[in-house]
């Protein structure tokens, strides 16, 4: 059955065991069907909001399926923090369904509405006043014996970690088919500029501005002396080779929700992703707007020119 193309169809994701979530997601429920827009939900998270398909008109449709549940959705709207959103991003890749975040947490940097902006954003997406922007993913290869065992994505970074504690991991870092480096170390992050501001940003590697296409190289904890952060470009394939001869295994885990156990001699590649995360702006603001807001940081005493600092006033 083909569903009709003039009907407008929003699913919206939030995380259900939180107060303030579902007191949110019942909101926009109320809001979008107001207009005559189709919510689609996930048939769990409806039964945690008290809610079925006859309580609104149009009526709510549930779903299942969490590899078809943004089909004919032009967004997908995400009530939570980060986490929330990059478990949205799982549900919608194979679609590349836009993803509009509202935010629940603390810094939330992949959320473009806060809490408190539930009218605005609902004026937003009735009058379709949004932009989208599409950000470079990763695509996440594990192979062992030189057979491929797993075939994942990342949207912020995908690292390699030590499995034990007390026991280090040892790995070659190669580059476009030729060794860079061996490191003994707590592990290696591979990063996207989205997720420069997320781990890869805790263990000392670059912030990179959106609209750079590159992709990051963090070593943790490296017992090495050329051990430094690195940016090479989206062309790029890294690879990461968990040494045998060391017995130590390791685990892959890709925006810190997906996990792959690493014994001695796998090896990970890394590049950029077939499919971008398309992700929905409301506002023009520039991501050094974006940085101030999110981090709180200090810019008292800035001038700039005259025409400039109007504009941070009005805006």
């Amino acid at each position: 059955m083909t569903e009709d193309p003039h009907v407008r169809r929003v699913l919206v994701l939030a995380h259900t065991g939180r107060a303030e979530a579902r007191e949110v997601a019942l909101e926009f429920c109320k809001g979008l069907t107001g207009h005559g827009i189709v919510v689609r939900l996930m048939a769990t998270e409806a039964a945690d909001l008290g809610i079925g398909p006859s309580d609104y008109d149009p009526a709510i449709e549930l779903t299942e399926s969490e590899t078809d549940a943004s089909r004919d959705c032009e967004l997908t709207l995400v009530i939570g923090g980060d986490g929330s959103i990059l478990r949205a991003v799982e549900l919608t890749y194979a679609s590349v369904t836009p993803v509009l975040g509202v935010n629940l947490g603390h810094v939330g940097f992949l959320a473009e509405a806060e809490q408190d902006d539930v009218e605005s954003t609902l004026e937003a997406i009735v009058e379709r006043r949004y932009t989208t922007e599409d950000r470079l993913t990763l695509d996440v290869r594990v192979y062992r014996d030189g057979e491929l065992v797993t075939s994942t994505f990342a949207v912020n970074e995908a690292s390699v970690e030590k499995a034990a504690r007390r026991r280090m991991l040892e790995v070659i870092l190669e580059i476009d088919g030729r060794p860079l480096s061996r490191w003994g170390c707590d592990g290696v992050v591979c990063a996207t500029p989205t997720g420069s501001t997320a781990y890869n940003f805790s263990a000392g590697g670059p912030i990179v501005w959106p609209g750079v296409e590159a992709m990051c190289i963090v070593p943790l904890s490296a017992h090495a002396l050329f051990a430094r952060p690195m940016v090479v470009a989206p062309t790029s394939v890294i690879a990461i080779e968990v040494l045998a001869r060391t017995g130590g295994a390791g685990v892959l885990w890709c925006d810190g929700r997906r996990a792959v156990d690493l014994p001695p001699g796998a090896r990970i590649e890394v590049r950029r992703g077939a499919k971008p995360v398309r992700l929905v702006r409301l506002h023009d603001a520039p991501f050094t707007d974006r940085l101030v807001a999110k981090f709180g940081l200090p810019v008292e005493g800035w001038r700039g020119s005259a025409e400039r600092r109007r504009k941070v006033v009005d805006g």
